[in-house]
């Protein structure tokens, strides 16, 4: 549900647009921390669903990119709000496009595979601190995108509660293949939130109102 818009005045959404910039270069940098500790974790531990992990936080940083792209443009002057707010909702709605490809082929090919998670400290460790981590982020970037009224920025929110599911089942997944022998249960929870990737995507991609004050 998107949140209700407000009203600012120039100053104050000059100070929105910092803070949802600086959201975002955390965002970018703690996702690249996240796939260089992640492959290399899922390379030694010979973990397909690391090394997934990874490739998902490279997309997320990509979102952040655009993020970065969107709230610039508008904060220099140089393009309309309207209409970086336009381009960066495709932007976005692709790379949740991707995230669904991905992690819905890669989950696919596992159960077929039979392909189970390695047990990896490292990688329990990683999944669990992004569980922390995550949740935080994508909360502040909901209240950002409520005071710019900006579903942009609240898609790529709605990214950022993707990557936290993804760090609980992978957490889940890892510690109940490495407990139980439960291999499938991390391609399973996997599947779940390639769809709810490609549904967000689709409603992104098709929204005719950017609701951009």
């Amino acid at each position: 549900m998107r949140a209700e818009p407000i009203q600012l005045s120039g100053t104050s959404r000059s100070k929105q647009l910092r803070r949802g910039l600086f959201l975002e270069y955390f965002t970018v940098g703690w996702n690249f921390l996240e796939a260089i500790v992640g492959f290399a974790a899922g390379i030694a531990a010979g973990s397909v669903a690391l090394i997934g992990f990874a490739l998902d936080s490279v997309v997320e940083a990509s979102s952040g990119t655009i993020l970065i792209w969107r709230l610039r443009s508008e904060s220099t002057g140089r393009h309309s709000a309207e209409e970086v707010e336009r381009t960066a909702i495709r932007f976005v709605a692709l790379a949740f496009f991707a995230l669904a490809i991905y992690v819905g082929g890669k989950s696919l090919w596992d159960l077929v595979q039979r392909s189970a998670p390695e047990k990896s400290v490292t990688g329990i460790g990683l999944a669990a601190v992004s569980l922390v981590v995550m949740p935080v982020l994508a909360w502040r970037k909901r209240r950002v995108a409520g005071e710019l009224d900006s579903r942009a920025l609240q898609a790529d929110s709605i990214q950022t509660s993707l990557c936290t599911y993804l760090s609980g089942f992978l957490l889940i997944g890892l510690l109940a293949n490495s407990l139980m022998g439960w291999w499938w249960a991390d391609p399973i929870a996997a599947l779940t939130i390639a769809v709810f990737a490609a549904k967000e995507g689709r409603q992104l991609w098709q929204a005719e109102d950017v609701c951009c004050k």
